[in-house]
């Protein structure tokens, strides 16, 4: 019978996502089983399904989880029916048709494999943030069966691909129903066939996530294939994506019978989904297509996070046209031109291709980039698209991007700043006023957690870069160094993001010999952990994490200069926790935000940053450090260059000289910068601030509310 429940209650807290932030996994999932725990990358739903009853009740009895369980229940139910939420008393209005947010992945955990960076994550702390402050949201996007891929590093450093399959029932997904309570069935048509989908359904705490699969028997090879892998095949494949993700969302959401007021594009992917809400406002009510498309309009916000004019998807006519052609009958247009327009800057170039921002630039009356640099650098590359205006005049805004406070801060920096903020911080993220206790907290405190975070990071960094070395069949020699790797007194830099070129994770290892002498100066030495993948089709991004793994087997710098590999949301959870200072040096102006620093600041590290992103708008000369002063040369290699040595020159003469300025054993002007960070920047870089904002300046607007209605 205890068997009975104890799996009862386990299984029911594993389905609602919330436990990953709202609970304490490690009080309630981990002691289970903690080396089971580790094995299935901190999935309770493998690690309950993997014992059996008789161990189950004896896992709960041994760790005392029985009244664990029992508050875990209550906490979460207590949190599904509050009525006092931010948006009960501010978005009450959109509880009946509610936000659409539509996205190629999420990054909600790395139990769920269904993201590949930044923008994954960035929409996985959109959903957690709207979920927290009670804002009536649905998310929409794909369910890869075998998600991104698990990297390893082989012996010469090279990146190496592994794609498990994962079954969505094994991560707690379940069929979603449509209105007649039938599990979802829909199809999306090409024009020479009919894809099959269907639809799973995930709680994340209050907001409800569907995911469109296509392994079905009834499907082609081909189109079993599309939900395969995130960002994998060809420019069909992709295409053929697209189309499932918004022409199938929208549909999914009419069978659940839920009829969105506003719909929320995150990044091009999904901007095939206007085509099929003007079609059916067409359908349904008997208007013109510019009727159709001026009422999408107004209730669509699209935001683009691309500053690279190569990062956006561009198809040509004859592929766009085999996918998009039965929309030529549903919207009225004459031409297949007319068509293929909607996505050309020049309207009548027989020659442009297809491009999936212009598509989204057009059909959507809101629209913002991710920072505020992000902004300006969106307005003047989109320019050409209101040819009579003047760069300045775009009608392109910015938002900057934020972090989930709960997903991204230790719990030992919460119960810290527990005793200095006010008892309702937590609620009010957004407020300046509410981090200003920051500046009063105690010095001898603060380091203490701060040395507490740091060993705990360094302790895991020498497990698996030991563990790594074993497996790579490296020498005795190396495995010992890696065992004893890092130095819990020493300052310590960490690089961590996806690996993509105009990041330069390399760029610290321009001049090795300077790195060489900070890293073993005697008096102000460095650490350096590095981390990242880079995509399977990124040749230039491969040969970078070769060369910093190559640096890191340098007698000068190996055990000081890591490198880890099987990068995802758990390992950038401990780096951001555990570092001192968060290094971050993209190719200014190609950052359009990055989100990774925002993270160090709530656990009270420090940014050692270009001045590109969110940086650029964040630093104000005591709160981190710059790396130059934001210059940009149009020769590139000048521009490294430059950047390259600025960088040396910071971490040595600015960064490595004030953390080790001592005053009674404590580094108080380096506290004080942290205290600084805290103050000036947590309240506006997390996602509740940004979620707000899009609500208040987007989201309510856009369904009818007046602003004066929701403040």
């Amino acid at each position: 019978m205890d068997a009975d429940r104890y799996r009862r209650q386990l299984e029911s807290l594993a389905k609602n996502l919330y436990w990953c932030w709202g609970l304490d996994p490690d009080s309630l999932f981990r002691p289970l089983d903690p080396e089971g725990w580790e094995r299935c990358h901190h999935d309770p739903h493998a690690q309950i399904a993997g014992l059996d009853d008789a161990q189950l009740v004896a896992a709960v009895e041994r760790a005392g989880l029985a009244r664990v369980i029992d508050e875990a229940e209550r906490h979460l139910g207590l949190y599904l029916e509050d009525r006092e939420t931010w948006g009960r008393r501010h978005a009450s209005l959109l509880s009946r048709s509610p936000i659409a947010y539509f996205s190629a992945e999420f990054g909600l955990h790395e139990s769920v494999a269904i993201y590949s960076g930044g923008l994954g994550v960035l929409a996985g702390d959109h959903l957690k943030s709207a979920s927290d402050m009670g804002l009536p949201l649905v998310a929409v996007g794909l369910w890869y069966r075998e998600g991104y891929f698990e990297q390893t590093l082989d012996a010469s450093g090279w990146q190496q691909e592994a794609y498990p399959i994962v079954d969505p029932r094994d991560r707690g997904f379940f069929p979603a129903r449509d209105v007649t309570g039938q599990p979802i069935r829909l199809t999306v048509e090409t024009r020479d066939n009919a894809i099959h989908v269907q639809v799973w359904e995930r709680a994340v705490g209050r907001v409800r996530l569907f995911l469109l699969d296509t392994n079905l028997p009834e499907n082609s090879d081909e189109d079993r294939e599309l939900t395969r892998r995130l960002y994998g095949g060809d420019q069909r494949n992709r295409i053929r994506q697209e189309l499932l993700l918004g022409v199938g969302g929208v549909r999914a959401l009419r069978a659940l019978g839920i009829r969105p007021g506003v719909f929320h594009i995150n990044e091009g992917h999904s901007a095939f989904a206007p085509f099929e809400i003007a079609a059916g406002y067409m359908e349904q009510e008997g208007i013109s297509l510019d009727e159709a498309l001026h009422e999408v309009g107004s209730r669509t916000l699209f935001t683009t996070h691309t500053p690279v004019p190569a990062g956006h998807d561009r198809f040509p006519p004859d592929l766009v046209l085999e996918h998009l052609e039965p929309f030529i009958r549903r919207l009225g247009l004459e031409t297949p031109e007319r068509l293929l327009a909607f996505g050309r800057i020049r309207p009548d170039d027989a020659n442009e291709t297809f491009c999936m921002t212009v598509l989204a630039l057009k059909t959507a009356h809101q629209v913002n980039g991710v920072s505020f640099l992000h902004g300006r650098v969106s307005r003047r590359m989109w320019n050409d698209l209101w040819s009579d205006r003047r760069p300045w005049e775009v009608p392109i805004g910015h938002v900057t991007n934020g972090v989930h406070v709960p997903s991204w801060m230790s719990t030992r920096m919460a119960n810290l700043l527990d005793e200095y903020l006010p008892g309702d911080w937590r609620d009010r993220q957004w407020d300046p006023e509410a981090w200003r206790g920051a500046f009063e907290i105690d010095d001898a405190t603060l380091w203490e957690v701060r040395n507490g975070l740091k060993r705990d990071l360094i302790q895991l960094v020498r497990r698996r870069a030991s563990a790594d070395a074993e497996r790579r069949g490296e020498s005795a020699d190396v495995v010992a160094a890696m065992r004893d790797a890092l130095d819990e007194d020493a300052l310590l830099i960490g690089f961590a993001r996806r690996f993509a070129t105009y990041k330069r994770a390399a760029l610290l290892l321009d001049d090795l010999d300077r790195l060489s002498a900070l890293v073993n100066d005697p008096e102000q030495p460095i650490r350096v952990v590095f981390a990242g993948k880079a995509h399977p089709r990124d040749e230039g991004g491969k040969r970078m994490l070769q060369q910093v793994f190559e640096a890191t087997r340098d007698p000068r710098l190996r055990g000081k200069v890591l490198l880890l590999d099987g990068y995802d949301i758990a390992l950038g959870r401990a780096l951001t926790s555990g570092v001192d200072v968060w290094l971050n040096n993209p190719r200014r102006p190609l950052e359009a935000s990055g989100t990774s620093g925002q993270k160090v600041v709530l656990n009270g590290g420090l940014n050692c940053s270009i001045l590109d992103g969110w940086w650029s708008e964040a630093y104000d000369g005591a709160n981190g450090f710059a790396i130059g002063e934001g210059e940009i040369h149009k020769d590139v290699k000048l521009q490294d260059a430059r950047d390259a040595e600025a960088l040396l020159h910071t971490l040595g003469n600015e960064v490595a000289a004030l953390y080790y300025e001592r005053r009674d054993g404590l580094p108080v002007a380096w506290l004080a910068r942290v205290k600084r960070g805290l103050a000036t920047l947590a309240w506006r870089f997390n996602s509740d601030r940004m979620v707000r904002d899009y609500a208040l300046q987007g989201y309510l607007p856009s369904g009818g509310i007046q602003l004066s209605d929701a403040r």
